[in-house]
């Protein structure tokens, strides 16, 4: 089974560069997507049918604004929408598809770059979530929980650590975090295959940094650690260039 994760900032931006195309010849068996950007009649759910693809969605409140999707070939046996939690789940950041004793989460952090109150949002997030995650895993002990988490890990996940070290995305209490949810029960997949640096997944529009390779590491296909035995391999396709960030790819046996 291969599963990508993929923030597409606008689905309806990344179909105008390009996405459908690059779907039906990529051919995943489950695509998470985030910051779709699009309320449920914009999103092209017969276009995705006729390549393959059941379409789930969580879309944001309020229009052109965050949302979340799950593009699946297998019908899942169960689809949960969002956390049960109207201060997120009406920004459309979370949705879960059941596949037997296996879970997939497609979910979409919040950025705190905007500033100090949507930072605040974005650390009580992080508990909450984390919250969330750990009494979901007591009772589907084999999950994948797949998206834009908005935070680098460590300085090999960024161009310029030094420079970004008080930037939203990089701050040391988000760190912390993110290491802690890994130590917590996780394995970040992508660094489970690969300790190259210079690996990104998301570039500023700016100064041309795209081409330079200036960018971070913020999308994550994390499993728990129930699924290392089923881990075959996870790359970044950098080459998929629908958005500001790349899609990142892991294969999993059944």
């Amino acid at each position: 089974m291969v599963i990508i994760t993929y923030n597409v900032n606008g689905i309806r931006a990344a179909i105008n560069k390009g996405f459908l195309n690059w779907l039906e010849e990529t051919n995943p068996d489950v695509v998470c997507l985030q910051e779709t950007k699009a309320q449920p009649d914009q999103i092209p759910v017969l276009q995705f049918q006729q390549l393959g693809y059941h379409t789930y969605m969580l879309s944001a409140k309020k229009k052109g604004y965050s949302g979340v999707a799950i593009l699946t070939k297998q019908q899942p046996d169960n689809v949960v929408y969002g956390m049960d939690m109207p201060l997120y789940d009406n920004e459309g950041r979370l949705l879960r598809a059941d596949y037997g004793d296996m879970s997939i989460i497609s979910v979409y952090h919040p950025s705190g770059s905007s500033g100090d109150e949507r930072q605040a949002f974005k650390m009580q997030w992080l508990d909450d979530f984390q919250h969330y995650i750990h009494q979901l895993l007591k009772i589907r002990k084999k999950l994948i929980v797949s998206g834009d988490y908005n935070i680098c890990h460590k300085p090999i996940d960024i161009h310029d650590p030094i420079r970004n070290a008080t930037s939203s995305g990089f701050l040391p209490e988000e760190r912390e975090w993110i290491d802690g949810f890994i130590k917590s029960g996780f394995i970040d997949t992508f660094r489970y295959f690969n300790q190259e640096p210079h690996q990104y997944t998301w570039w500023s529009y700016r100064a041309n940094a795209r081409a330079k390779n200036l960018g971070w590491r913020i999308d994550y296909n994390m499993a728990s650690l129930s699924m290392e035995s089923f881990l075959k391999r996870s790359v970044i396709l950098p080459m998929a260039m629908h958005s500001d960030h790349c899609p990142v790819l892991l294969e999993i046996s059944k």
